[in-house]
């Protein structure tokens, strides 16, 4: 089947492959040629495509029992509740299907916070170059211009300031109309820009002191990317709200907004719902996603192939003209060019059969399995130090040659598409 179709809104721009199957950190197209995938669905497959474990799961539960809505009490519910309270030290879940419905849910539970606290219009401080998602408020509150074009007017309350600026805080302590702050401790989208612990830690010292709701945007950093179960352990802080998705389904749609204190009781029957969160389904699956990421990829495990992916980078492309700054936490890999290397994703695909993505034009953002072999890992390194060696040495060396490459990848993602029929 094509990666176009004229049935469906042309809102993705899709690279010319599709995919018929997968296992662990590879994945097979349409014609059987292996790709190794070093971006886990954006954060999503952290243990891998097709774990058989979860399949066993989803084929059990789905002859028992997918949908009761939430009038009713759902076991698997509560479960995975206790345990991402336990790994998070949080004391209660509210269950949903994404991460942008899981900041949503965030951004309800600070102004339900700040009216109770008397503030009219209560205000979230969000971050330069935030991303939080794509619905109205989410969108609203992420700092990336380009996303937010053509949905004007956007929803106001929101006071934005430098990510990672300890000296900028200093400026919000005045203003009365501030119920919470909003950060990820690791911007991915913005291309994988880490807080500091310091930074991290004067936020919480801030919320202390006048009230706010500090809340975590673990979205992408969440359950054992960066080699601890959530980004913000790296600063020994505890927030007062966070929220998960991408690897919690590892592939199914689920996503929690984690509370504690005042803001686990915000909430009263009616205030805030979902028809499909928190089924038994997702929930089930979710479960067992936490208990094999324990079993199979604990964060610690993360922590150190991070460490090595970083250090094979670092040195691979170490007299690379074009690299200007290798940077990461875990298994959250951004390295970013000193110009924009978009088209570089299409050809790391079609010469190397690697899967990566560029985040900001200019960054290529790594994010594999977290069960991802050593060797694996190393082949990643091996196949992307190649793509931006042969990437630069086209840019160097004219335009003739550019064009000649950018032809051989046209003629890949037509021939993609004309055989796609014989998969």
């Amino acid at each position: 089947m094509s990666t176009t179709s004229p049935y469906l809104m042309p809102s993705y721009a899709r690279q010319p492959v599709a995919f018929t199957r997968g296992a662990g950190a590879w994945l097979w197209d349409e014609q059987g040629r292996a790709y190794l995938d070093a971006i886990a669905g954006v954060a999503v497959t952290n243990l891998g495509h097709a774990h058989p474990e979860i399949s066993r799961v989803i084929t059990e539960q789905a002859g028992l029992l997918l949908h009761t809505s939430n009038q009713f009490g759902i076991p698997w519910q509560a479960r995975l509740g206790e345990q991402l309270c336990a790994l998070a030290g949080m004391e209660r879940a509210f269950f949903c299907n994404s991460g942008a419905e899981a900041n949503e849910t965030a951004l309800k539970l600070a102004r339900l916070h700040g009216q109770r606290r008397g503030i009219a219009q209560p205000h979230v401080v969000v971050m330069d170059n935030a991303f939080h998602g794509r619905t109205l408020a989410t969108l609203a509150a992420s700092g990336n211009p380009a996303i937010q074009q053509g949905y004007a007017p956007l929803l106001p309350g929101f006071i934005r300031v430098p990510f990672n600026d300890e000296a900028a805080l200093t400026n919000l302590e005045s203003n009365p109309e501030i119920a919470a702050v909003l950060i990820e401790p690791v911007q991915g989208e913005a291309g994988v820009h880490i807080a500091s612990p310091a930074y991290l830690q004067q936020l919480r010292q801030l919320c202390n002191q006048h009230g706010w709701l500090l809340m975590l945007d673990e979205i992408q950093t969440g359950l054992g990317r960066t080699g601890r179960w959530f980004g913000h352990q790296h600063a020994g802080i505890t927030p007062d709200v966070i929220t998960v998705a991408k690897a919690l389904g590892n592939g199914l749609p689920i996503g929690a907004c984690l509370a504690r204190g005042p803001a686990a009781t915000l909430f009263t029957p009616g205030s805030h719902g979902s028809t499909f969160g928190g089924n038994p389904l997702v929930c089930r699956v979710g479960s067992r996603v936490l208990e094999l990421l324990a079993e199979e990829a604990p964060p610690e495990r993360a922590a150190a192939q991070g460490q090595h992916l970083l250090s094979r980078l670092r040195t691979g492309l170490a007299h690379c003209n074009s690299v200007r700054d290798i940077r990461g936490l875990g298994l959250m890999i951004g390295i970013e060019l000193n110009a924009p290397c978009k088209p570089l994703a299409t050809q790391a695909l079609h010469d190397e059969a690697l899967i990566i993505n560029v985040t900001r034009e200019q960054t290529i953002r790594l994010l594999p399995a977290l069960i991802c072999s050593d060797a694996e890992l190393d082949e990643m390194a091996d196949r992307l130090i190649r793509a931006v060696k042969h990437y630069e040495s086209r840019a160097t060396a004219g335009d003739d040659k550019a064009k000649d490459h950018a032809l051989l990848c046209n003629a890949f993602t037509q021939s993609q598409q004309n055989n796609s029929h014989l998969a």
